[in-house]
């Protein structure tokens, strides 16, 4: 028996249960166990963007009213009908929010394999990746959960900060990132801050809640830290970029009115506040573009070669992993729960925005 969360696309606070008994295994194919997975804001994004972005089409369910919501964790093969793919073998990817899934391995190596599910082929091929734990690189068995947590958030905040840079900041010297206590948010804004003392540093600031104001600021890899209805005391005459995490229609059309032609770019990233989601119609300044992770990733492998592009990686994340695993005042506090009851109560925390700044949730069933 397979369990799966099942969210109402058109109103993600309807949930259930689906259980579903598992089918005989088909020919070359796997079923895995999935044994932990993170559920964090980006999650959240997953469902606001869900149709926009294909996230719903990667898992889908029996009723096309209804979505499962793409989770990062663990997870160790129970059956393998797949060449090169062992019973026992733990993977790190891209899971239904479930207990079990079944996956095609192809490409099979030594790091892992790629799923070439018939429906899967035409998506982005960065969230098709299954990495053999027993090969990978990062893989610290002491530290998964900040690695189901903060490695597909960070790759994220590492190809914004390149993309920003790839384009010479588009002539700005600020940048302004909304939902500044999110996990992407502050990713970015620590690579942003590494560039601190050179001709490429920018002014980093973060916009957020009276809640996560302290928290912000405490990290130390923003500027300045700002409430959502202080944008007006920012620097108008500042050129900018806005990195919106939020995807708030109210917080991007104080943000563009604010600094009008001076707002060099708008950069679409997030939608932790889902609620407050809308077009970038009518608005002053720069229309917002959507940042997509894998355009830059695929750009970047063209260019330095996949060798190049995972040291440079490396290299941000185990900086990254320094702050946020620090002995006396980290970054992120793990903290792990399981079963229905445990993602249920998770799962509308993050939709309320109600889980604190500092807490990584690590969910299993």
């Amino acid at each position: 028996m397979t369990t799966t969360f099942i969210v109402e696309r058109k109103d993600l606070r309807e949930t259930h249960w689906l259980d579903a008994p598992d089918a005989a295994l088909p020919p070359g194919s796997v079923r895995l166990r999935i044994e932990l997975f993170a559920l964090t804001a980006n999650n959240i994004t997953y469902a606001a963007f869900g149709d926009a972005m294909s996230y719903w089409s990667f898992f889908p369910t029996p009723d096309p009213d209804t979505g499962c919501i793409p989770v990062w964790g663990f997870a160790t093969v129970a059956e393998s009908r797949g060449d090169g793919v062992e019973v026992g073998e733990r993977f790190y990817g891209y899971f239904p929010m479930a207990d079990a899934v079944v996956l095609l391995p192809g490409r099979v190596g030594p790091a892992g394999f790629v799923d070439e599910a018939a429906h899967r082929r035409e998506l982005p091929g960065i969230y098709n990746h299954y990495l053999r734990c027993s090969a990978d690189p990062l893989h610290d068995p002491a530290h998964e959960g900040e690695l189901a947590l903060l490695r597909p958030l960070f790759t994220t905040s590492f190809l914004i900060d390149d993309f920003l840079a790839d384009n010479a900041f588009f002539d700005a010297r600020t940048v302004i990132l909304s939902s500044a206590s999110s996990k992407t948010a502050y990713g970015t804004a620590f690579c942003l801050a590494q560039r601190r003392g050179t001709p490429q540093a920018v002014r980093v600031v973060g916009l957020t809640s009276a809640a996560n104001a302290d928290y912000a600021r405490g990290l130390g890899c923003y500027d300045e830290v700002r409430l959502y209805d202080e944008v007006a005391l920012l620097d108008a005459n500042a050129p900018s970029v806005y990195v919106d995490m939020s995807g708030s229609v109210p917080v991007r059309a104080a943000v563009h009115a604010h600094f009008g032609d001076r707002l060099r770019y708008s950069c679409s990233v997030g939608g932790t506040h889902w609620n407050e989601l809308g077009s970038g119609k009518g608005l002053a300044g720069p229309r917002p573009v959507l940042f997509f992770a894998p355009a830059q990733s695929r750009k970047r492998l063209a260019e330095w070669g996949s060798e190049a592009f995972g040291r440079k990686l490396a290299q941000a994340w185990h900086a990254f992993m320094v702050p946020v695993t620090d002995a006396k005042a980290p970054w992120l506090q793990v903290v792990r729960s399981r079963g229905k009851d445990a993602v249920e109560a998770t799962y509308r925390a993050q939709l309320d925005g109600s889980v604190p700044a500092r807490e990584g949730r690590i969910l299993g069933l």
